[in-house]
């Protein structure tokens, strides 16, 4: 009796083991192969803006207030408290450049320059510095450049525009601008920056803040010449002297490229592959009382005359070079030197000569602070 109470207790024991096992083998397997109720549908998905619909107010982002700026800066006299310095003056059988630049307290480097161009019509120069799509064919600092809106009331344009820098991250332009037309067939451009529904921003691209530029087109009296005077500030979020020492090097190589593509531009027949309506082709009036300022303020078509007060000559240039530079900026200079020529990739020579260029400026800076610290 007793083994037989034993065998049953086993069987018990092994009966009630395999049911739990069977529960939870079958808890698992409805587990997983439970059907699971179908996903929510999507919530439906806002429609396309259309471009009628992303149009707003433009009219007012470039006025004639901002002409009115346009030539008085354009005017030497109104930078007499200004102390500019000469950048470069170079000349051809072509054209001539001369360029001087202000370094503001608290704001960006100001950039005046004057382009003289021979036997160059006002009409050609004028379409060729607008025709952004031809120049994404011979400037190779242009990487897009899209035409965003139009105002055809006033003829303000807006276009966003990718532009690239050596050893730095692209960047982004959204900018709007109008033209004029003067009485004596003189031509003025104001150009600023804005904001756009159509341009978002993108994280690949330094949107660039702040950017005003503005220029001049006229005759020059006498010969058959061109000048385009411009007024330039912007705020790339680039170093100050890097910026003044990559310009005063690549300026004058820039603008022969550009009278290169200009000559070619004057010999086709420009076919037209951009947008039919354009600030150009909306090109306004100078209103008569601005008309009366721009006669009042008109200087002859000659290179920039810059005062020379407080300009560093070559004389005192040598001076401060003469003096030893400190050991910590030699230190750093060679640091920043090594730097330049690793992201340059290879094209040791570009970054040497813009590093070796960026070191001399620190070092006279440097030497300057040391002896006026001597002398006082």
């Amino acid at each position: 009796m007793e083994e037989e109470a034993g065998s049953n207790r086993i069987v018990t024991y092994y009966t009630t083991l395999l049911a739990l096992l069977l529960i939870l083998i079958f808890h698992f397997a409805s587990k997983k192969f439970k059907t699971s109720p179908p996903p929510p549908p999507p919530p439906p998905s806002a429609p396309h803006p259309s471009p009628t619909s992303l149009q707003f107010r433009i009219s007012e982002l470039v006025s004639d207030d901002d002409l009115k700026f346009l030539i008085q800066k354009l005017d030497l006299n109104d930078n007499d408290n200004e102390k500019w310095e000469t950048i470069i003056h170079k000349s051809n059988n072509h054209l001539s450049y001369s360029a001087s630049s202000f370094k503001p307290q608290g704001a960006p480097v100001k950039y005046l320059s004057v382009t003289v161009f021979e036997n160059c019509s006002l009409e050609v120069l004028r379409d060729f510095y607008m025709d952004n799509d031809y120049r994404l064919q011979w400037d190779k600092t242009l990487l897009q450049h899209h035409q965003l809106q139009v105002d055809r009331t006033d003829g303000t344009e807006i276009g966003l525009t990718i532009k690239k820098f050596p050893l730095l991250t692209p960047r982004e332009y959204v900018l709007a601008w109008r033209l004029w037309q003067g009485n004596d067939q003189t031509f003025y451009c104001f150009i600023k920056e804005c904001e756009h529904p159509l341009a978002p921003r993108h994280k690949k691209y330094v949107r660039v803040g702040f950017f005003r530029s503005c220029w001049r087109i006229r005759k020059v009296p006498g010969r058959n010449a061109c000048e385009i005077k411009m007024y330039h500030q912007e705020d790339a979020g680039l170093n100050v002297e890097m910026a003044k020492l990559a310009f005063a090097r690549g300026i004058w190589s820039y603008v022969c490229k550009m009278d290169n593509a200009l000559r070619k531009y004057n010999a086709i027949s420009r076919p037209h592959i951009g947008p039919a309506v354009t600030a150009v082709s909306l090109i306004q009036k100078v209103p008569p009382g601005l008309e009366t300022i721009n006669h009042i303020v008109d200087t002859p078509a000659t290179p920039a005359r810059i005062p020379m007060d407080g300009l560093v000559t070559d004389e005192t240039r040598e001076k401060k070079f003469r003096r030893r530079p400190s050991r910590k900026v030699l230190a750093n200079g060679l640091l920043l030197l090594g730097g330049v020529i690793c992201l340059s990739r290879g094209h040791s020579s570009l970054g040497a000569k813009v590093a070796m260029a960026y070191i001399l400026t620190k070092l006279r800076k440097q030497d300057a602070s040391s002896g006026q610290s001597r002398e006082s």
